[in-house]
């Protein structure tokens, strides 16, 4: 199974590297911007801020707002000494954009960026008309100017933010749908293994029961009437070969998944021929049909024959019954099926019974359909009773 592309993790050699390259920047662009800006450049001014303002940078991650408090404050103390006279915001432009790109739970970076900034555009027109002589418009040229950048700046953060979160999120549902269908294929896994166990467990359990049934009767048939030990001879074979029959279907769904088998499966048109196989001298069965059962669909169909066979096939192996009643009856939208013998009902319990009757259950609650197996009535005799619904079902 494919897996989902899922961003991983950077490295810390990586981001050591990228703080790195963005504190140099940092220290480069503020002397080369107070260049182009006609302001002083001198060791006892600019270049110490520069220095300061890009080693600050190597912290962001970890302390995104120290780090802008620590630099509005250096950008503060330089210019109201007069060490420099150029910029307010924009020295500090990468500590902002890293407190506002902040996406971490539980901290509201962009708020703290924008109260920040404007607190420190305030500072600088009052600081502007009061210290520095200017008028109030002279005083709002350069901080309007900051105040548009600070905007732009704080924008292309949250929508840089936006799409980390949008990343995020994605990456959460592809990790979320990939285990969904990993869920998805180890419960169809397990239900086909559990199909495969209840056919494995139909076909030989009953292939061996009617096999050794027949086997019996022919070995005491053969002195006295060789005729009968060949005809129980014939149909002990006859049930192997459909036994192989089955399991090569089966070997092919499983090299073959989702293809159809090549041989058909049994259904509710071979319940006939497998109630003659079952009955012998001792047991007399009685197959009773009724309805249009031309509409049962194949999962139905097969469920219904799996029901009667393994229910017969434990009434051979455990009842000791010398009659049983098979009915199957298609109407009101589903099919009712009755197995029931005159064996002794000690000895045929859900426990004695093992996986049949609990693969029996199984087939009958995956089709949506109820399904009883018990003594009936007060005298000996044991009872199996399934109704399974016909989807589509017209009356």
């Amino acid at each position: 199974m494919d897996q989902p592309a899922v961003r991983t993790p950077a490295g810390p050699r990586t981001v050591w590297l990228v703080d790195g390259l963005l504190a140099a920047a940092t220290f480069l662009a503020v002397l080369a911007v107070t260049v182009r800006l006609d302001g002083r450049l001198d060791a006892a001014g600019t270049l110490p801020l520069a220095l300061w303002l890009g080693a600050l940078l190597l912290a962001r991650r970890r302390w995104p707002l120290a780090v802008l408090l620590l630099s509005v404050q250096a950008v503060v103390v330089f210019r109201t000494s007069g060490l420099t006279d150029v910029g307010w915001v924009w020295p500090v432009s990468a500590a902002y954009a890293t407190l506002a790109a902040d996406d971490r739970p539980g901290r509201p970076g962009l708020p703290w960026a924008a109260g920040v900034g404007l607190a420190e555009l305030a500072f600088a027109v009052a600081w502007e008309t009061s210290a520095g002589g200017a008028t109030l418009r002279e005083a709002l040229g350069s901080p309007g100017a900051e105040a548009l950048w600070l905007a732009v700046l704080l924008a292309a953060a949250t929508a840089y933010r936006d799409r980390l979160r949008w990343r995020a999120e994605l990456d959460e549902r592809l990790l979320r749908a990939a285990r969904e269908r990993e869920l998805e294929a180890g419960r169809r896994i397990a239900e086909a293994r559990l199909d495969i166990a209840r056919e494995l467990h139909d076909v030989v359990g009953h292939t061996l029961t009617v096999v050794g049934l027949q086997l019996r009767v022919a070995a005491e048939a053969l002195d006295d009437s060789p005729q009968e030990a060949r005809k129980a001879l014939t149909a002990a074979q006859q049930v192997r070969t459909e036994a192989l029959r089955d399991l090569r279907s089966l070997v092919h769904v499983l090299r073959a998944p989702g293809e159809v088998p090549e041989d058909p499966a049994a259904g509710v048109p071979e319940l006939g021929a497998l109630v003659d196989r079952m009955r012998s001298a001792a047991l007399d069965i009685r197959l009773e049909t009724a309805g249009d059962l031309t509409a049962v669909p194949a999962p139905v169909s097969l469920a219904v024959h799996r029901i009667v066979q393994e229910a017969l096939t434990n009434t051979v192996r455990h009842a000791g019954a010398s009659r049983a009643e098979v009915s199957v009856r298609c109407a009101g939208g589903q099919v009712e099926v009755s197995v029931t013998d005159d064996g002794r009902t000690s000895a045929q319990t859900p426990q004695t019974a093992g996986h049949g009757v609990r693969g029996m259950d199984e087939r009958v609650q995956a089709l949506g359909g109820d399904f009883f197996a018990g003594p009936h009535g007060e005298s000996d005799g044991w009872a199996v009773r399934a109704a399974l619904p016909v989807p589509g079902f017209r009356p």
